[in-house]
């Protein structure tokens, strides 16, 4: 960092300074000018370079000898680090107007290299130098280092995230932590003359820790220097050589934070015990907090995880062994919260959300707890928070807190291009209220830490015409092979009547539809379905719903019709909001080429549900294969669907973020 410090010389007695390899010195010889003098000139030892600033009217007397005018400075720079204290000489010779030598002005300079170095490259190796290191830039050419909140938890025996504990416990900790290196290089003695002092702004000390790899007694210690009310640390006993620091980060970007944090070294040069000391010379290095990342349906699934509910008449054995039949047909783990974790909470996807956290050097998945805190709200914090598994959430007033809040509200879509600009990650869904309407909102909370990642820039899509509110009762999104990879799903009553009237015109109008409470009763068949007015009204709202989401997603999503395809579905009306009529074919589970599907229990003809039938013809093509899982009962009649009940960790995406630009 191209830095200038200022050295008053003087002709009653010689001057002393250190200064930094590359930077520049002032000069400040016009307060020293003897009386009488018209001229100087000045000379020095190798390894200095002396530039003499003038402007386009001043002409030097003679190729040395410069007159004494106000607008000339004199600058010098070292290009070698001292060997030895004060092996540098600036003479400066002061001239009378018949040219005679009135006096001198000697200055002896000591060249010490500082360079604070991280990871500037974001390639996992800390290098020494390199420019602009106060900036943060993105894009694969872009440059700063990445630093981790570090939310997990590396010792079982502790409690809570490692980043609430203010030491460092185990040797796996460090792996979360971003290494900052201090390179000095110079004669010992001229830093005990000097402070060299590392220090935080007082509006990042609060997000960050910096901890001192100190060698004592053959042992590594870690000394906590920087961070919530340390905002400076006075480094002693400097001498050549490197100083290892590990910086935590303690917060995810947010409304009141960008994510970026800088770092100083500065060298001061104390006049007085008691002074606070000058700096003569900062490096500054500046870190951006990995965000918080979700993936998409698109992703290959790690892990399913799933509730037990093994008591009453909306027990999911049933749904379980459904379930168990699909994940035989992927390689992926499944995880079953007993009913003792989840305290009869089924809704598992609304209570979590998986996501990740990347830097060049370490990369590990980080749950979401959403605010809903019901039966599940402590199984995240217990249960998955562990050794290479973060944890987050965010806790607004309970009293902004809706069914909104809960995660089956949220969704990704799968990378997309939009008139041009690249969402790498997709982008992520948030359902809501109408832009102009009053009603049910996800919490400012929730939806400020979403906005604020940046790399996968929200849109909020019309939920809350639906009963619960949420996005996965109306989309979601299947991997496809061809043209963008995928496919968006979206519930339509219009492609369910015209599959109805269809199977009407071909004589099945008496086939029925399971739409009951209980075991046993409800059916209504095709001819009542379509005769029944009021359903056709209620239905009429909820496509015209589903159509202007339909809109907004073309345009925020790059979408064209052909991306989209409709799966039949039915919707009910209860006071003025839409409940699915049958399981919600949309609110599905999708892992791989294989979905696993609410079996909907529809119109059986010539042996197979014609519902069933229309949504194999319109998958399959797709190379994906559909699981239809009995629900009803167990999810369906208590206003949610397989989606709702499950959820899915997923490998992170192999494009880094910081090569985007947001």
């Amino acid at each position: 960092m191209s830095q200038r410090q200022v050295v008053q010389v003087s002709t009653s007695h010689a001057c002393y300074a250190a200064c930094v390899l590359g930077t520049e010195v002032f000069l400040d010889m016009h307060r020293s000018t003897p009386k009488g003098a018209s001229s100087f000139e000045v000379h020095a030892t190798s390894a200095v370079t002396v530039h003499v600033i003038h402007n386009p009217v001043t002409k030097p007397m003679n190729t040395s000898r410069w007159p004494l005018d106000p607008d000339i400075e004199v600058v010098v720079t070292i290009g070698v680090t001292s060997r030895t204290v004060n092996d540098n000489k600036v003479k400066i010779s002061y001239y009378g107007w018949e040219g005679n030598e009135l006096t001198v002005a000697w200055l002896y300079l000591t060249c010490v290299d500082i360079s604070l170095d991280v990871d500037l490259s974001r390639n996992g190796r800390v290098r020494s130098k390199g420019k602009d290191k106060a900036k943060w830039t993105w894009g694969p050419d872009g440059q700063g280092a990445v630093l981790l909140v570090n939310c997990d938890k590396d010792s079982p025996s502790s409690v809570g995230m490692d980043s609430s504990h203010t030491e460092i416990r185990t040797s796996a900790d460090l792996q979360d932590m971003s290494v900052m290196i201090l390179r000095t290089q110079g004669p010992s003695a001229i830093f005990a003359e000097y402070q060299l002092v590392l220090h935080v702004p007082e509006s990042d000390a609060d997000k960050v820790r910096v901890f001192h790899a100190i060698h004592n007694d053959s042992r590594l210690q870690y000394k906590l220097v920087l961070g919530p009310n340390k905002l400076s640390y006075v480094l002693d006993h400097i001498s050549e050589g490197d100083s290892t620091f590990y910086v935590e980060g303690l917060s995810f970007p947010d409304a009141d934070f960008s994510g970026l944090v800088s770092f100083s070294i500065s060298l001061l040069e104390v006049t007085h015990q008691y002074s606070p000391g000058t700096p003569i010379f900062t490096d500054t290095v500046v870190f951006r907090v990995a965000p918080w990342i979700m993936t998409p349906n698109t992703q290959q699934p790690v892990e399913v995880f799933v509730c037990s509910i093994e008591k009453g008449i909306n027990s999911n054995d049933v749904f379980l062994e459904g379930l168990r039949v699909l994940l035989r047909k992927v390689n992926c783990k499944l995880t079953i919260c007993s009913e003792v974790e989840n305290r009869s909470d089924r809704w598992i996807q609304d209570e979590l959300e998986f996501g990740y956290v990347e830097a060049p050097h370490k990369t590990f998945p980080v749950v979401f707890d959403s605010p809903r805190n019901r039966g599940l709200r402590d199984f995240a914090f217990k249960k998955i928070l562990g050794p290479d598994f973060g944890y987050v959430t965010r806790e607004p007033p309970k009293k902004e807190v809706s069914s909104l809040d809960s995660f089956g509200n949220l969704d990704v879509s799968p990378p997309v291009t939009v008139r041009g600009k690249e969402y790498p990650f997709g982008r992520i869904l948030i359902g809501s209220t109408l832009p102009w309407a009053s009603g049910r909102r996800m919490s400012k909370a929730v939806r400020d830490f979403l906005y604020a990642q940046k790399v996968q820039a929200p849109v909020e899509v019309y939920s809350e015409w639906l009963s619960v509110g949420h996005v996965d009762e109306f989309l979601t999104f299947v991997p496809a092979y061809d043209r963008k990879g995928f496919r968006l799903l979206l519930a339509s009553p219009n492609a369910c009547y015209k599959l109805f009237k269809e199977k009407q015109k071909q004589g099945y109008g008496n086939a029925t539809q399971f739409v009951g409470k209980e075991p046993g009763e409800g059916r209504m068949t095709i001819d009542e379905l379509l005769a029944d007015e009021t359903l056709k009204n209620d239905n009429r709202h909820a496509q015209r719903c589903i159509d202007w989401n339909r809109d907004l997603l073309k345009q925020e999503l790059g979408l064209s019709e052909e991306d989209i395809i409709d799966i039949p579905q039915l919707f009910v009306l209860r006071e003025s909001r839409a409940d699915a009529l049958f399981p919600d074919m949309v609110n599905m589970l999708v892992l791989g080429r294989h979905l696993g599907i609410p079996k909907p229990f529809g119109p059986v003809i010539r042996g197979q549900c014609c519902l069933e039938e229309k949504v194999c013809s319109l998958l399959e093509p797709l190379g994906l294969t559909c699981t239809f899982i009995n629900d009803y009962f167990s999810y369906h009649v208590l206003s949610g669907d397989v989606h709702c009940g499950t959820n899915v960790r997923r490998q992170p995406f192999s494009f880094k973020w910081w090569h985007m630009v947001p």
